[in-house]
């Protein structure tokens, strides 16, 4: 009988965020499989194991490259499933650790779509979403009432468009593109309605209640927040 792949969410950073769902899945599943290069290498397998004991699990690295090159990444993604796919063939469930939620800007959305096309059965295990869990650091909510929310690369050249939008805008992932990302912020006059919290949940997070305050620089694992009139 085939295994099953498991893409479980770990939530953004803090171990106590780790479902119930996601403990149990980890410890009944034979392999984890995490990625292998990128920012988030090895991060979302280190919270995992302050919580479930990984020593006695097979464990695969991934080839992941952080590029937006189609080519490298379909070839990634087709080379991340085969491998996969090889071990539910002999019956283990495979559970593949993603930061936050696998369903929201995750790469392991792309190898749970090719392992389901191939015949083999992949569920999804929801985690606590990153902007979630930011949310909570700055003590607000992120909508009221009828209140638009909109959820937004922070690397993907649409940042105009985005801030235009009505409601709140929360721009994930916005290390690499964070200069231009204040930029635009300043050209609009809404530095000031704009919370940012890097490395969420980890050891090394910051928090800033105005990104007037924040460096010209941050991490990978930086979520910003803006809202319509600051409020």
């Amino acid at each position: 009988m085939n295994g099953t792949l498991y893409g479980v969410g770990i939530g953004p950073g803090d171990a106590e965020l780790i479902t119930l769902k996601a403990i149990r899945v980890i410890k009944e599943s034979s392999v984890i499989a995490v990625p292998k290069s990128g920012d988030g290498e090895r991060v979302a397998m280190n919270i995992a194991k302050q919580v479930v004991t990984l020593d006695k699990k097979e464990l695969i690295e991934l080839d992941m490259p952080m590029t937006k090159d189609q080519e490298m990444l379909h070839f990634s993604h087709d080379t991340a499933a085969d491998t996969i796919i090889e071990y539910l063939k002999r019956g283990h469930d495979v559970a593949f650790l993603t930061l936050g939620d696998p369903s929201i800007y995750s790469t392991y959305i792309y190898v749970h779509r090719i392992v389901k096309e191939k015949g083999y059965k992949a569920e999804i295990i929801p985690g606590v979403p990153s902007f979630c869990a930011v949310s909570a650091k700055l003590g607000e909510a992120l909508v009221e009432t009828s209140q638009p929310l909109h959820i937004l690369p922070g690397s993907y050249g649409n940042l105009r468009e985005g801030l235009e939008l009505s409601g709140t805008k929360v721009f994930m992932k916005s290390g690499k593109a964070f200069g231009e990302v204040k930029a635009a912020l300043t050209e609009l006059d809404l530095l000031e309605n704009a919370k940012m919290v890097e490395n969420c949940g980890l050891e090394n997070e910051r928090i800033y209640d105005s990104l007037s305050d924040a460096e010209s620089k941050a991490g990978y694992f930086t979520i910003i927040v803006v809202k319509d009139n600051g409020k």
